[in-house]
């Protein structure tokens, strides 16, 4: 479980940089009319393999917390908590669709015709799916739930 742990902690942040460092590929292809190279597909790529690797981690992670179970074995008195809620729900819910988003948006890059279609469709895909992320995102100062930005093992 520590090890899942550790490398749930340390994936995550992989997803974060690969993200926005699509996003700076595409912005930076955008604006100055590049053309989509080998290595902008391959950002594109592995930030999708990335964000799925988390999300394997993270669904295995998520049915062995003690919080989900929790939540899971006592929904009606759980659901009344908000960072029971947030873990339980919220949290599995927003990642999912985010990387399902992300997904969508490398798929339909990957099949555009033109440069400026590429860069567009991972500039917009992209920037939804880290919106989502970010929401979904126990912060620190999140009313939702509150946790550390590094764990200590």
């Amino acid at each position: 479980m520590q090890i899942l742990l550790f490398i749930h902690s340390l994936i995550r942040w992989f997803v974060l940089i690969s993200i926005i460092y699509s996003l700076f590929r595409a912005y930076r292809g955008l604006k100055n009319q590049a053309l989509f190279s080998k290595t902008d597909n391959a950002v594109r790529h592995w930030t999708a393999t990335i964000a799925h690797i988390q999300l394997a981690v993270g669904i295995n992670l998520y049915f062995k917390s003690p919080t989900v179970q929790y939540f899971l074995s006592n929904f009606k008195e759980a659901s009344k908590n908000l960072e029971f809620t947030f873990f339980g729900l919220i949290h599995i819910f927003l990642m999912s669709i985010a990387i399902i988003v992300l997904t969508i948006g490398s798929a339909l890059a990957k099949r555009r015709k033109t440069d400026e279609e590429k860069f567009k469709t991972i500039l917009v895909w992209f920037s939804l799916a880290l919106f989502m992320i970010f929401i979904a995102i126990p912060w620190p100062f999140s009313p939702f739930a509150h946790r550390v930005f590094f764990r200590h093992f």
